[in-house]
Protein backbone atom coordinates (compact mmCIF):
# COMPACT_ATOMS: atom_id res chain seq x y z
CA UNK A 1 0.00 0.00 0.00
CA UNK A 2 1.29 3.10 -0.57
CA UNK A 3 2.02 6.16 1.63
CA UNK A 4 1.73 9.82 1.61
CA UNK A 5 2.46 12.74 3.80
CA UNK A 6 -0.81 14.49 2.64
CA UNK A 7 -3.09 13.73 0.00
CA UNK A 8 -5.30 16.25 -1.53
CA UNK A 9 -8.72 15.66 -3.40
CA UNK A 10 -8.71 18.34 -6.34
CA UNK A 11 -6.05 19.67 -8.47
CA UNK A 12 -7.91 22.67 -9.49
CA UNK A 13 -6.19 25.77 -8.40
CA UNK A 14 -6.44 25.97 -5.10
CA UNK A 15 -5.36 22.28 -4.31
CA UNK A 16 -2.47 22.95 -7.14
CA UNK A 17 -1.62 25.57 -4.63
CA UNK A 18 -1.24 23.69 -1.28
CA UNK A 19 0.54 21.60 -3.10
CA UNK A 20 3.04 24.01 -4.51
CA UNK A 21 3.44 25.62 -0.73
CA UNK A 22 3.74 22.37 1.22
CA UNK A 23 6.73 21.50 -1.48
CA UNK A 24 8.03 24.75 -0.99
CA UNK A 25 7.89 24.65 3.38
CA UNK A 26 9.60 21.23 2.30
CA UNK A 27 6.77 18.69 2.76
CA UNK A 28 7.20 16.49 -0.87
CA UNK A 29 5.68 13.50 -0.17
CA UNK A 30 2.42 14.98 -1.42
CA UNK A 31 -0.30 12.97 -3.55
CA UNK A 32 -2.68 15.16 -5.36
CA UNK A 33 -5.51 13.27 -6.88
CA UNK A 34 -7.70 14.39 -9.87
CA UNK A 35 -10.91 12.78 -11.15
CA UNK A 36 -10.89 14.06 -14.76
CA UNK A 37 -8.11 13.50 -17.50
CA UNK A 38 -6.99 16.79 -17.23
CA UNK A 39 -6.79 20.02 -14.77
CA UNK A 40 -9.34 22.38 -14.94
CA UNK A 41 -12.15 20.52 -15.63
CA UNK A 42 -14.05 21.62 -12.20
CA UNK A 43 -14.68 25.69 -11.76
CA UNK A 44 -11.16 26.69 -12.42
CA UNK A 45 -10.84 26.70 -16.25
CA UNK A 46 -14.08 28.58 -16.30
CA UNK A 47 -13.64 31.67 -14.02
CA UNK A 48 -13.44 35.19 -14.84
CA UNK A 49 -9.75 35.20 -13.37
CA UNK A 50 -10.74 38.52 -11.40
CA UNK A 51 -8.46 39.30 -8.40
CA UNK A 52 -8.93 41.79 -5.76
CA UNK A 53 -8.59 43.72 -2.54
CA UNK A 54 -11.47 45.67 -2.40
CA UNK A 55 -13.28 43.60 -0.09
CA UNK A 56 -16.08 44.71 2.93
CA UNK A 57 -14.34 42.13 5.39
CA UNK A 58 -10.92 41.90 7.10
CA UNK A 59 -10.51 38.08 6.41
CA UNK A 60 -10.91 38.76 2.55
CA UNK A 61 -8.77 42.06 2.53
CA UNK A 62 -5.88 40.12 4.24
CA UNK A 63 -5.87 36.73 2.10
CA UNK A 64 -5.81 39.53 -0.90
CA UNK A 65 -2.68 41.17 0.72
CA UNK A 66 -0.75 37.99 0.11
CA UNK A 67 -2.39 36.42 -3.29
CA UNK A 68 -2.16 39.51 -5.36
CA UNK A 69 2.01 40.10 -4.97
CA UNK A 70 2.00 36.80 -4.89
CA UNK A 71 0.75 36.61 -8.38
CA UNK A 72 2.39 39.97 -9.50
CA UNK A 73 5.66 38.02 -8.80
CA UNK A 74 4.53 34.42 -10.01
CA UNK A 75 6.74 33.93 -12.78
CA UNK A 76 9.75 35.02 -10.42
CA UNK A 77 8.97 32.79 -8.18
CA UNK A 78 7.88 29.85 -9.81
CA UNK A 79 8.69 30.60 -13.17
CA UNK A 80 6.13 29.70 -14.81
CA UNK A 81 3.42 32.49 -16.20
CA UNK A 82 -0.27 33.65 -14.93
CA UNK A 83 -0.83 36.59 -17.14
CA UNK A 84 -1.28 38.88 -13.79
CA UNK A 85 -2.48 41.93 -15.53
CA UNK A 86 -3.38 45.02 -12.60
CA UNK A 87 -5.84 47.16 -14.43
CA UNK A 88 -7.86 47.55 -11.46
CA UNK A 89 -11.08 47.21 -10.50
CA UNK A 90 -13.78 50.33 -10.61
CA UNK A 91 -16.78 50.15 -8.67
CA UNK A 92 -19.28 52.50 -9.57
CA UNK A 93 -21.86 53.90 -7.62
CA UNK A 94 -25.47 55.06 -8.26
CA UNK A 95 -26.80 56.23 -4.93
CA UNK A 96 -25.69 57.35 -1.48
CA UNK A 97 -26.25 54.37 0.12
CA UNK A 98 -23.53 52.26 -2.35
CA UNK A 99 -21.06 55.34 -2.02
CA UNK A 100 -21.33 55.46 1.76
CA UNK A 101 -20.58 51.45 1.53
CA UNK A 102 -17.51 52.09 -0.63
CA UNK A 103 -16.30 55.00 1.79
CA UNK A 104 -16.54 52.67 4.74
CA UNK A 105 -14.70 49.94 2.84
CA UNK A 106 -12.32 51.98 1.79
CA UNK A 107 -11.67 53.26 5.35
CA UNK A 108 -10.82 49.49 5.96
CA UNK A 109 -9.08 48.59 3.42
CA UNK A 110 -6.47 51.55 4.04
CA UNK A 111 -6.40 50.58 7.42
CA UNK A 112 -5.25 47.30 6.85
CA UNK A 113 -2.58 48.10 3.96
CA UNK A 114 -3.69 48.44 1.13
CA UNK A 115 -2.23 51.28 -0.67
CA UNK A 116 -3.46 51.60 -3.77
CA UNK A 117 -6.98 52.13 -3.29
CA UNK A 118 -8.68 55.74 -4.00
CA UNK A 119 -11.92 56.80 -4.03
CA UNK A 120 -13.08 58.86 -7.40
CA UNK A 121 -16.38 61.66 -7.57
CA UNK A 122 -18.53 60.90 -10.15
CA UNK A 123 -16.53 63.76 -12.57
CA UNK A 124 -13.77 61.36 -12.69
CA UNK A 125 -14.82 58.21 -13.80
CA UNK A 126 -16.94 60.20 -16.56
CA UNK A 127 -13.89 61.71 -17.24
CA UNK A 128 -12.37 58.75 -17.77
CA UNK A 129 -14.97 56.74 -19.72
CA UNK A 130 -16.89 58.80 -21.38
CA UNK A 131 -18.59 55.74 -22.97
CA UNK A 132 -20.10 54.72 -20.34
CA UNK A 133 -23.52 56.46 -19.41
CA UNK A 134 -22.79 58.04 -16.00
CA UNK A 135 -25.30 60.77 -15.54
CA UNK A 136 -26.55 58.61 -12.11
CA UNK A 137 -22.49 57.29 -11.22
CA UNK A 138 -21.85 59.31 -7.86
CA UNK A 139 -18.66 58.08 -7.73
CA UNK A 140 -17.05 55.01 -7.16
CA UNK A 141 -13.76 53.32 -6.21
CA UNK A 142 -10.47 52.40 -7.89
CA UNK A 143 -7.61 50.01 -7.21
CA UNK A 144 -4.91 50.21 -9.52
CA UNK A 145 -3.21 46.62 -8.15
CA UNK A 146 -6.38 44.69 -8.19
CA UNK A 147 -7.11 43.01 -11.85
CA UNK A 148 -7.00 39.68 -13.62
CA UNK A 149 -5.01 36.63 -13.82
CA UNK A 150 -5.46 33.45 -16.25
CA UNK A 151 -6.74 30.84 -13.86
CA UNK A 152 -5.64 27.93 -16.29
CA UNK A 153 -1.79 29.08 -16.08
CA UNK A 154 -1.47 29.89 -12.96
CA UNK A 155 -3.17 26.66 -11.50
CA UNK A 156 -0.56 24.94 -14.15
CA UNK A 157 1.93 26.96 -12.68
CA UNK A 158 1.62 25.81 -8.92
CA UNK A 159 1.01 22.20 -10.10
CA UNK A 160 4.06 22.59 -12.30
CA UNK A 161 6.35 23.84 -9.33
CA UNK A 162 5.02 21.21 -6.92
CA UNK A 163 5.27 18.43 -9.42
CA UNK A 164 9.04 19.21 -9.69
CA UNK A 165 9.49 19.46 -6.44
CA UNK A 166 8.41 16.08 -4.80
CA UNK A 167 4.89 16.00 -5.35
CA UNK A 168 2.80 13.27 -7.28
CA UNK A 169 -0.34 13.91 -9.22
CA UNK A 170 -2.73 11.00 -10.16
CA UNK A 171 -5.15 12.05 -13.02
CA UNK A 172 -8.10 9.69 -13.57
CA UNK A 173 -8.35 8.47 -10.33
CA UNK A 174 -12.03 8.65 -8.21
CA UNK A 175 -11.75 9.24 -4.26
CA UNK A 176 -13.81 6.15 -3.36
CA UNK A 177 -13.44 6.38 0.65
CA UNK A 178 -11.96 7.70 3.25
CA UNK A 179 -10.74 5.89 6.27
CA UNK A 180 -10.96 6.61 9.71
CA UNK A 181 -9.32 5.07 13.23
CA UNK A 182 -9.29 5.70 16.82
CA UNK A 183 -6.13 8.80 15.91
CA UNK A 184 -8.30 10.47 12.77
CA UNK A 185 -8.25 9.50 9.01
CA UNK A 186 -6.03 7.02 7.87
CA UNK A 187 -6.40 6.19 4.62
CA UNK A 188 -8.02 7.46 1.23
CA UNK A 189 -9.31 4.55 -1.31
CA UNK A 190 -9.80 5.29 -4.83
CA UNK A 191 -10.15 3.91 -8.01
CA UNK A 192 -6.46 2.99 -8.46
CA UNK A 193 -5.44 1.71 -4.97
CA UNK A 194 -5.50 2.76 -1.13
CA UNK A 195 -2.92 5.76 0.04
CA UNK A 196 -2.30 5.36 3.70
CA UNK A 197 -2.12 8.88 5.02
CA UNK A 198 -2.37 10.79 8.23
CA UNK A 199 -3.60 14.08 6.52
CA UNK A 200 -6.62 14.92 3.80
CA UNK A 201 -7.48 17.99 2.17
CA UNK A 202 -10.81 18.28 0.71
CA UNK A 203 -10.19 20.68 -2.60
CA UNK A 204 -12.99 19.07 -4.49
CA UNK A 205 -14.61 22.59 -5.20
CA UNK A 206 -18.14 22.64 -5.79
CA UNK A 207 -18.68 18.80 -5.26
CA UNK A 208 -16.23 19.15 -1.73
CA UNK A 209 -19.77 18.02 0.31
CA UNK A 210 -19.84 14.66 -1.47
CA UNK A 211 -16.19 14.23 -0.58
CA UNK A 212 -16.49 15.70 3.03
CA UNK A 213 -19.34 13.21 3.56
CA UNK A 214 -16.85 10.26 2.97
CA UNK A 215 -15.17 10.97 6.12
CA UNK A 216 -18.36 11.48 7.94
CA UNK A 217 -18.37 15.85 7.74
CA UNK A 218 -21.71 17.76 6.85
CA UNK A 219 -19.92 20.63 4.46
CA UNK A 220 -22.27 23.46 4.21
CA UNK A 221 -20.77 23.80 0.59
CA UNK A 222 -23.73 23.98 -2.53
CA UNK A 223 -23.10 24.57 -6.55
CA UNK A 224 -24.36 28.14 -7.98
CA UNK A 225 -24.27 28.40 -11.91
CA UNK A 226 -22.61 31.70 -12.97
CA UNK A 227 -22.27 32.01 -16.86
CA UNK A 228 -20.39 34.74 -18.53
CA UNK A 229 -20.50 35.58 -22.06
CA UNK A 230 -17.27 36.46 -24.12
CA UNK A 231 -17.62 39.42 -27.41
CA UNK A 232 -15.64 38.89 -30.74
CA UNK A 233 -13.39 41.39 -31.53
CA UNK A 234 -14.55 45.67 -30.80
CA UNK A 235 -12.56 48.25 -30.55
CA UNK A 236 -15.23 51.46 -28.99
CA UNK A 237 -14.24 51.00 -25.40
CA UNK A 238 -10.59 50.75 -24.28
CA UNK A 239 -8.96 47.30 -23.44
CA UNK A 240 -6.70 49.44 -20.97
CA UNK A 241 -10.03 49.48 -18.90
CA UNK A 242 -9.95 48.03 -15.14
CA UNK A 243 -13.02 45.13 -14.14
CA UNK A 244 -15.84 47.73 -14.31
CA UNK A 245 -18.57 47.04 -11.97
CA UNK A 246 -22.27 48.95 -11.97
CA UNK A 247 -23.37 48.51 -8.32
CA UNK A 248 -27.24 49.44 -9.40
CA UNK A 249 -27.39 45.55 -10.39
CA UNK A 250 -24.35 43.73 -10.33
CA UNK A 251 -23.28 43.56 -13.96
CA UNK A 252 -19.58 43.75 -14.58
CA UNK A 253 -17.46 43.50 -17.57
CA UNK A 254 -13.48 43.69 -18.27
CA UNK A 255 -11.18 43.35 -21.25
CA UNK A 256 -10.15 40.09 -22.79
CA UNK A 257 -8.14 39.58 -25.67
CA UNK A 258 -9.65 41.84 -28.52
CA UNK A 259 -13.01 41.91 -26.80
CA UNK A 260 -14.90 42.00 -23.60
CA UNK A 261 -15.41 39.49 -20.97
CA UNK A 262 -19.07 40.00 -19.45
CA UNK A 263 -20.35 38.60 -16.38
CA UNK A 264 -23.83 39.47 -14.58
CA UNK A 265 -25.18 37.41 -11.47
CA UNK A 266 -28.75 36.33 -12.54
CA UNK A 267 -30.96 36.55 -9.21
CA UNK A 268 -33.14 33.77 -10.49
CA UNK A 269 -30.52 31.27 -10.36
CA UNK A 270 -30.69 28.31 -8.22
CA UNK A 271 -29.10 26.04 -6.64
CA UNK A 272 -27.81 22.73 -8.51
CA UNK A 273 -25.17 21.08 -10.57
CA UNK A 274 -26.12 23.46 -13.87
CA UNK A 275 -23.07 23.45 -15.99
CA UNK A 276 -24.64 23.91 -19.19
CA UNK A 277 -25.34 27.85 -20.53
CA UNK A 278 -28.58 29.05 -20.57
CA UNK A 279 -28.73 31.34 -24.02
CA UNK A 280 -31.78 33.31 -22.73
CA UNK A 281 -28.94 34.88 -20.39
CA UNK A 282 -27.49 36.47 -23.60
CA UNK A 283 -30.59 38.86 -23.72
CA UNK A 284 -30.54 39.47 -20.23
CA UNK A 285 -27.06 40.41 -19.95
CA UNK A 286 -26.64 42.32 -23.07
CA UNK A 287 -29.40 44.50 -22.04
CA UNK A 288 -27.65 45.36 -18.81
CA UNK A 289 -24.11 45.52 -20.27
CA UNK A 290 -25.62 48.62 -23.10
CA UNK A 291 -27.95 50.72 -20.16
CA UNK A 292 -24.50 50.99 -18.80
CA UNK A 293 -22.22 50.94 -21.78
CA UNK A 294 -24.27 52.84 -24.93
CA UNK A 295 -21.67 51.61 -27.73
CA UNK A 296 -22.33 47.59 -26.15
CA UNK A 297 -25.57 47.93 -27.87
CA UNK A 298 -23.28 46.88 -31.14
CA UNK A 299 -20.93 44.53 -29.04
CA UNK A 300 -20.95 41.25 -31.20
CA UNK A 301 -21.38 38.24 -29.20
CA UNK A 302 -21.14 34.59 -30.24
CA UNK A 303 -23.60 32.71 -28.07
CA UNK A 304 -21.72 29.77 -28.90
CA UNK A 305 -18.22 31.13 -27.11
CA UNK A 306 -20.43 31.73 -23.67
CA UNK A 307 -20.06 29.69 -21.02
CA UNK A 308 -21.48 28.49 -17.51
CA UNK A 309 -19.35 27.44 -14.61
CA UNK A 310 -19.91 26.55 -11.01
CA UNK A 311 -19.67 28.61 -7.82
CA UNK A 312 -19.19 26.67 -4.53
CA UNK A 313 -21.32 28.49 -2.06
CA UNK A 314 -21.15 28.63 2.10
CA UNK A 315 -24.00 30.26 3.46
CA UNK A 316 -22.04 33.45 4.62
CA UNK A 317 -20.07 34.11 1.14
CA UNK A 318 -16.91 33.08 2.92
CA UNK A 319 -14.69 30.03 2.49
CA UNK A 320 -13.90 26.74 5.20
CA UNK A 321 -10.23 26.36 6.46
CA UNK A 322 -8.57 24.32 8.45
CA UNK A 323 -9.51 21.27 10.32
CA UNK A 324 -12.91 19.52 10.29
CA UNK A 325 -14.08 19.34 13.99
CA UNK A 326 -14.07 15.55 15.44
CA UNK A 327 -12.12 14.48 12.32
CA UNK A 328 -8.36 15.18 12.77
CA UNK A 329 -5.94 14.98 10.08
CA UNK A 330 -9.10 15.63 7.72
CA UNK A 331 -8.39 19.57 6.12
CA UNK A 332 -11.01 21.42 4.20
CA UNK A 333 -10.42 24.08 1.63
CA UNK A 334 -13.72 25.03 0.23
CA UNK A 335 -16.68 27.65 -0.39
CA UNK A 336 -14.46 30.25 -1.98
CA UNK A 337 -18.15 31.62 -3.37
CA UNK A 338 -16.17 32.52 -6.37
CA UNK A 339 -13.19 33.78 -4.93
CA UNK A 340 -10.94 30.87 -5.20
CA UNK A 341 -8.98 31.90 -8.31
CA UNK A 342 -7.78 35.00 -6.14
CA UNK A 343 -7.38 34.06 -2.74
CA UNK A 344 -5.77 30.57 -3.87
CA UNK A 345 -1.89 31.83 -3.26
CA UNK A 346 -2.80 32.63 0.83
CA UNK A 347 -5.29 29.34 0.89
CA UNK A 348 -1.88 27.40 -0.03
CA UNK A 349 0.01 29.10 2.67
CA UNK A 350 -2.48 28.65 5.05
CA UNK A 351 -3.26 25.17 4.95
CA UNK A 352 0.32 24.55 4.27
CA UNK A 353 0.86 26.36 8.02
CA UNK A 354 -2.17 24.74 9.33
CA UNK A 355 -0.95 21.35 8.34
CA UNK A 356 3.08 21.70 9.14
CA UNK A 357 2.75 23.59 12.26
CA UNK A 358 -0.73 23.81 13.69
CA UNK A 359 -1.42 27.66 13.55
CA UNK A 360 -0.94 30.20 10.57
CA UNK A 361 -0.15 33.96 11.05
CA UNK A 362 -1.48 34.98 7.91
CA UNK A 363 -5.04 35.31 9.53
CA UNK A 364 -6.97 34.07 12.27
CA UNK A 365 -7.76 31.00 10.62
CA UNK A 366 -10.34 30.15 13.43
CA UNK A 367 -12.98 32.60 12.01
CA UNK A 368 -13.42 30.42 8.97
CA UNK A 369 -13.67 26.91 10.96
CA UNK A 370 -16.46 25.08 10.01
CA UNK A 371 -18.01 25.32 13.34
CA UNK A 372 -18.85 28.49 12.98
CA UNK A 373 -22.05 27.52 11.57
CA UNK A 374 -22.93 25.62 14.81
CA UNK A 375 -22.00 28.49 16.69
CA UNK A 376 -23.73 30.96 14.97
CA UNK A 377 -20.41 32.93 14.05
CA UNK A 378 -21.31 33.49 9.96
CA UNK A 379 -19.32 36.50 8.96
CA UNK A 380 -21.27 37.98 5.98
CA UNK A 381 -19.18 39.31 3.00
CA UNK A 382 -21.12 41.57 1.21
CA UNK A 383 -18.53 42.23 -1.71
CA UNK A 384 -19.66 39.53 -4.00
CA UNK A 385 -19.81 39.74 -7.47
Amino acid sequence: MQKADVVIIGAGIVGASIACHLAAAGCRNVLVIERESALGKGSTGKSMGGVRAQFSMPISIQMSLYSIPFYAEFEQRLGFPCDYRPQGYLFCATNEKQLAYLCTNYELQVKMGLKNVRLLAGDEIRGMFPQLRGDDILGGSLCSTDGFVDPYSAMNGFMSWAADHGATLWKNTVVTGITRDAKGVAAVETSRSRVATRKIVNCAGAWAAGVAALAGVDLPVQPLRRMLVPSEPFDEFPHTAPMIIDMSNGFHFRPEARGFLLAWNDPEERIGFKTDFDADFIEKILTRAAARVPCFANLPVNPKRAWAGLYEMTPDHHPILGEAPGVPGFFLANGFSGHGVMHAPATGKILSDLMLTGNTNLIDASLLSLSRFAEGRLIHETAVL
